[in-house]
């Protein structure tokens, strides 16, 4: 059952901008890493972007550096995924996740335990 709430999927043409907005309410403060991930039809589901909890310590995928950025608001509890110049390879469904676990890493959806519902970002060419 998904427990965190993702807004700011949409389809829009290659080159494009889209924000991602994830709440993660009543969790973030026992979180250590916040993270992105992303599946595609018929493919692994993989990492996009990891944040520490009240860090300026991040990654990011290869295929997304220097065009995706993740940021948290902690008076909103919020996780951000802003994505600039949008490509047809970033078609997927994206999903928040945080973990309360210590051996949390940036890319890895080991030990992330709660999971948002997903927002589908469509590219077209």
């Amino acid at each position: 059952q998904a427990q965190l709430m993702e807004s700011g999927g949409d389809s829009v043409q290659a080159g494009g901008s889209l924000r991602l907005s994830c709440s993660v309410s009543r969790y973030y403060y026992s979180t250590y890493c916040l993270a992105w991930f992303r599946q595609a039809p018929g493919k692994e589901r993989e990492g996009v972007a990891g944040i520490y909890t009240g860090s300026d310590n991040s990654d990011y995928a290869d295929s997304v550096k220097g065009r995706f950025t993740i940021s948290t608001n902690y008076d909103e509890r919020t996780v951000h995924l802003q994505m600039d110049n949008l490509k047809p390879d970033d078609t997927a469904m994206y999903y928040c996740a945080v973990s309360n676990d210590r051996r949390c890493t940036h890319l890895s959806d080991a030990y992330y335990n709660i999971w948002g519902q997903g927002t589908q970002v469509t590219v077209s060419a």
